[in-house]
């Protein structure tokens, strides 16, 4: 992504559309007027993937006391996603991301290594977007434990 396009903190988020778990489109814009949590995960149902999960999911009263929404992204399909939050029990959505648009607008698709090899992926980023739809804040390259817990320091502190 270039420097121009990238989303960058105190600019406004680009209109996203995507497909949800049970297969209805989502606006980002339909979030305005309230905080929005976007997080980007590699894969349903791995190890971290799901702890990361489980994590926002345990913090979602602490966010809703906030007024804050929030997304899980990957590029699993509205399948895959449907048996991951029913599992999970998750209490968000998730957009399946198949055409890779959130990814690409976010800018969270980059190489990586996994056994020698090398591929595109996603890297696990976090967005904290305002009632406005402007980025507030970012994390990227995030490592699971405590995560979800300092997005929710961050959004109370705002």
């Amino acid at each position: 992504m270039s420097e121009k396009t990238a989303i960058k903190i105190d600019r406004r988020v680009p209109a996203l559309k995507g497909k949800t778990d049970e297969g209805n489109t989502l606006e980002l814009k339909s979030f305005r007027g309230q905080w929005l949590v976007v997080y980007f995960y590699p894969r349903d149902a791995t190890p971290g993937c799901t702890t990361e999960a489980r994590d926002f999911a345990s913090l979602y009263r602490k966010f809703a006391k906030l007024d804050c929404e929030i997304l899980g992204v990957s590029r699993d399909s509205e399948a895959s996603h449907a048996r991951f939050r029913e599992k999970q029990e998750l209490p968000f959505h998730l957009i399946a991301d198949v055409d890779e648009a959130w990814c690409k607008a976010f800018d969270v698709i980059h190489e990586k290594v996994l056994y020698g090899k090398r591929h595109l992926g996603v890297v696990r980023s976090t967005f904290l977007i305002d009632p406005d739809g402007v980025l507030r804040a970012e994390w990227r390259g995030v490592k699971v434990p405590g995560h979800a817990a300092a997005v929710l320091e961050r959004l109370a502190a705002a």
